[in-house]
């Protein structure tokens, strides 16, 4: 049989992450569920970029982060994602020199230990060789303001629209960064893309520089 309805204040109401951050304003233990819904992607990303054991860290922080600035989430913005992973890439931008360093050991090495759960965490979206030499020289090779927004296309399966609103940059220059990063992979690998998903939301797009 079914019961009343749930009360107005029921974690029935919760349905998006807006409503959870709202909630949690008055009962902080709510965003519990943000952490709940969000944590592995984030944690999963970030290993992808520095290894599992920053990863472990930097997951812990953005939460964190997120806890502490939650009065201020616009909640026009139904999902947290492009949120959490502007957070984490923030996170992730103040270790770009162990991140090159990784990327470049193993391109020269074929072997890093910081790198290695990169080869265990490839699938059909991303290449295997994503994990190999050549793509990690490609990878340390651009700037750190293309590779964040190559990386959370490629492996944060965001979309245009959500990198912007990660990187709060306009989606123009998400565009231009993109494809500026896409071209210097391909000219690094001979013409090919591993990084490429084939999804039309994920397709080169023409006029980039």
């Amino acid at each position: 049989m079914n019961g009343p309805p749930d009360p107005p204040g029921d974690d029935a109401r919760l349905v998006d992450d807006a409503r959870v951050i709202a909630e949690s304003l008055e009962r902080p233990e709510l965003f519990g569920e943000l952490f709940n819904r969000h944590a592995p992607d984030i944690h999963r990303y970030a290993a992808r970029r520095l290894g599992d054991t920053t990863a472990d860290d930097i997951t812990a922080e953005v939460f964190l982060v997120a806890f502490r600035t939650r009065a201020r989430y616009d909640l026009d913005r139904p999902s947290a994602r492009p949120w959490l992973y502007g957070i984490a890439a923030n996170l992730i931008g103040r270790q770009r020199r162990d991140e090159v360093r990784a990327l470049k050991a193993l391109a020269r090495t074929g072997h890093d230990p910081v790198a290695e759960s990169w080869t265990e965490r490839s699938d059909s979206r991303v290449a295997a060789q994503a994990a190999h030499g050549p793509l990690a020289g490609a990878l340390a090779r651009l700037s750190a303001r293309d590779r964040h927004v190559l990386l959370l296309v490629a492996w944060a399966d965001l979309s245009y629209a959500e990198v912007a609103e990660a990187l709060s940059i306009p989606v123009g220059t998400v565009r231009s960064r993109l494809n500026r990063a896409r071209r210097k992979v391909r000219e690094s690998l001979g013409g090919a893309d591993p990084t490429l998903v084939h999804d039309a939301r994920l397709q080169e797009v023409p006029g980039g520089g």
